[in-house]
């Protein structure tokens, strides 16, 4: 999608028609260059409806992402991040590591419509569409060092169920970083960092979140995936599940700084949705280890019992699945 595409998708997201030469004439533009547009909408996923004489209009609004609206949900809040959004981004991640070095603060945001190259983690491809997931990234600089920081996946876990809680899901999580609903995935967790061996470190959190996905979209993901619109029958208003989520994860971090991850051992244990199943956990090599979760030690660690005894595997590279 181009800046054209944005700028058409910005003009029909009320839901209403609007003629292709009223649109042309607004940017500036030919007629040819707006059905262009739409047709990349089409093509991404987004559904357009063509009425011969009353133009176009989307199947159904789209609320975008807007910076005042954000503001205005986090009130007396607000003052403490520095939001920044992009209608087109090759991922929020990138972005502000890249920026790391330039000494930009903690707190920083940066939520996008849409993402070239958003991924998760091991590298997967994270799909998404304008208006159908929230997705961002948070900068949180630390004193500590970056081994410090061991089960901060895992503490964003429980700052992300407890938003899902207030807009009416009530969602579990996979170590160490999906969050679930009735086995199918609803968000997902990346987190990046940088540091010194004795400190300051800094972590890039980026969440990526199901609101109203296409089916087809949904179909794409590499796993059973659901959005919150399946769950509550409604989509909720992301402006307002941004604010929600930065004011939540601006208690946990501030309790994570001093604490580390055992001040949310516990909590995040009774959302584990594979405690005490049998699990298989594949390794880099290609090997799997099979056993019991048996839920997590205080650094975030997942804990398995196997015939060999109690093993503790961190997050790295490691793959963890149910045993069918």
């Amino acid at each position: 999608m181009n800046a054209l595409t944005f700028q058409a998708l910005r003009m029909l997201s009320d839901g209403e028609f609007r003629s292709g030469e009223a649109m042309a004439r607004v940017l500036g533009v030919s007629r040819a260059s707006i059905w262009n547009s739409l047709h990349a909408l089409d093509v991404s996923g987004i559904e357009i409806f063509r009425v011969r004489g009353k133009g176009y209009r989307l199947a159904q609004p789209l609320e975008l992402l807007s910076k005042d609206a954000v503001c205005c949900a986090l009130g007396a809040l607000a003052s403490r991040f520095s939001i920044e959004l992009f209608d087109r981004i090759e991922s929020t991640n990138t972005h502000l590591m890249k920026r790391l070095a330039t000494g930009v603060a903690s707190r920083k945001v940066i939520a996008a419509e849409w993402q070239t190259g958003g991924r998760g983690r091991r590298g997967r491809e994270w799909h998404a569409l304008p208006g159908a997931a929230l997705t961002f990234s948070l900068l949180w600089r630390f004193e500590q060092s970056a081994g410090f920081l061991a089960g901060l996946s895992l503490a964003v876990g429980v700052a992300v169920v407890r938003v899902l809680a207030r807009f009416g899901v009530q969602a579990g999580m996979k170590w160490p970083n999906d969050v679930l609903w009735q086995g199918r995935k609803l968000a997902g967790i990346l987190i990046e960092m940088q540091g010194d061996v004795l400190g300051p470190s800094a972590a890039v959190i980026g969440v990526g979140l199901n609101c109203r996905m296409p089916a087809r979209l949904l179909e794409r993901i590499d796993q059973p995936a659901v959005d919150i619109a399946g769950v509550t029958g409604s989509a909720p208003d992301r402006n307002q599940l941004l604010a929600a989520l930065l004011g939540e994860l601006d208690l946990v971090l501030t309790l994570f700084a001093r604490a580390g991850f055992a001040a949310f051992r516990d909590e995040w244990q009774t959302y584990d949705v594979y405690r005490n199943k049998p699990v298989r956990i594949a390794l880099p090599d290609g090997s799997t280890v099979a056993g019991t979760a048996q839920g997590v030690g205080e650094n975030g660690a997942m804990l398995l019992t196997t015939q060999a005894g109690t093993l503790r595997f961190h997050s790295g590279d490691v793959s963890l699945r149910l045993t069918a």
